[in-house]
């Protein structure tokens, strides 16, 4: 993946991580990301991310999530004679089709399942991919935007107009899905967009080992104020400040600029671009000529009638033709209008002082767990971050005291794995 990395460097900014958390025996969580290795390859396939969350007893889980990645991730770039959407819908079958087979195959991996939620980011907007519920984000200025459904009961339950109020009470089993790669030997996947794509958004892949510990608010509010690594580090920081039940895994993609791949040809000037054409079938012109001119002979020897029937006839070819080169789907596969519903769920993310304020409290409780501990860190340096974030919210610049703040935690959390005592629980 690094070579196909740098091509991006400059206009595509990439973390991931993938944590086993705190209460875990092994991390059942898998991740995928499959830059475009030239320009050509962006243009019809995009850059490729996906994350999947296992389920099963011994290693089937972590096997499950393993094979979901790589089998989505192949068959999505084999199936060039199909669209991207259609190879996506495809990939995802591919991969429910042998984790199942794999699964009925070995009592020890019997009923075997995974999560996966997928993005594929594309000249025409993001494509996204999910079976279950592991999300797919977007964060555009402070609107964050939730481009995935979860299946899961609960989320069932209310699209069905289970909860009047739109209030989900807390008695709703909220573990529970409703569609997975591998128990059953059919999947429905939902394939949906392309979302607009534009230089400043932010995609987040994430597993609930992070979504179930992280409000959206919260997600989206550091994606806006740290760069990708650091909200990475800090978002799988504060889920396991918040008990770490389970796995977390994630990746974010900031678009920094246009998706022109370094040593790549250059991209089309959209002002000056050509309307989509296709070829038309040869047979077409053989009609709409023989029927052109038999029209124009029977009129010439006064039999307008048969002469009409034949115009009729080069009308119909010339239809034909017309669809033929401007009708259909555009040449990656994309229908007019795009496919699915959403965004499912929306909120505004506004670094603003009430998160600042949030973000102190969490270094304050962090440094006194660390002290109670007595544990040996670099509290000059601690003291540092801190009376950074302070001077940055005394001039009312909010989004740098949450930057600030996050890197004390993510300094904090680094010195206790390295020390000889354990991180706060």
């Amino acid at each position: 993946m690094g070579e196909s990395t740098a091509k991006w460097d400059h206009c595509l900014e990439i973390a991931a991580a993938s944590d086993i958390g705190l209460r875990r025996a092994n991390n059942q969580d898998s991740m995928t990301v499959a830059l475009a290795n030239s320009q050509e390859t962006f243009q019809k396939r995009g850059h490729f991310f996906m994350v999947a969350d296992g389920m099963g007893a011994h290693a089937a889980g972590e096997l499950a999530s393993k094979m979901a990645t790589d089998i989505v991730a192949l068959s999505y770039h084999k199936l060039l004679d199909h669209t991207p959407p259609r190879a996506v819908l495809e990939a995802f079958r591919d991969a429910n089709e042998q984790i199942h087979s794999r699964g009925q195959a070995s009592i020890d991996f019997r009923g075997m399942g995974t999560t996966g939620t997928l993005l594929v980011l594309l000249p025409e907007g993001a494509l996204v991919g999910n079976v279950g519920d592991s999300r797919t984000y977007r964060l555009r200025g402070e609107r964050f935007e939730q481009l995935t459904f979860d299946h899961s009961l609960v989320w069932e339950m209310r699209a069905a107009g289970q909860f009047p109020d739109g209030k989900i009470p807390s008695s709703a089993p909220s573990n529970i899905i409703t569609r997975s790669l591998g128990p059953a030997a059919a999947v429905q996947p939902d394939v949906e967009g392309p979302f607009p794509m534009q230089v400043g958004d932010t995609f987040l892949l994430c597993s609930d080992g992070l979504s179930g510990q992280v409000e959206d608010d919260e997600m989206g509010t550091i994606l806006g104020c740290l760069s990708p690594i650091e909200a990475v580090r800090a978002m799988v920081d504060l889920s396991n400040l918040r008990g770490g039940p389970d796995n977390i895994t994630l990746i974010v993609a900031r678009v920094t600029g246009p998706q022109e791949a370094v040593g790549g040809p250059p991209l089309p000037k959209r002002d000056n671009e050509q309307p989509n054409t296709k070829p038309i079938h040869a047979m077409v012109w053989t009609m709409l000529g023989a029927c052109a001119l038999a029209c124009l002979g029977l009129a010439t020897m006064g039999h307008f009638l048969a002469a009409g029937i034949a115009a009729m006839g080069a009308l119909g070819a010339g239809t034909i033709a017309l669809a033929q080169r401007f009708g259909g789907e555009e040449s990656t596969g994309f229908a007019n209008r795009p496919l699915g519903k959403g965004p499912y769920a929306v909120c505004n993310c506004v670094a603003g002082n009430q998160f600042a304020s949030q973000a102190a409290g969490i270094v304050k409780e962090v440094r006194q767990a660390a002290e109670t501990g007595n544990c040996k860190l670099d509290w000059q340096q601690v003291a540092a971050f801190e009376q950074h974030a302070a001077d940055a919210e005394a001039k009312a610049e909010y989004p740098q005291a949450i930057r600030e703040r996050f890197r004390a935690i993510s300094f904090i959390m680094d010195e206790l794995k390295q020390d000889r005592c354990n991180p706060p629980t």
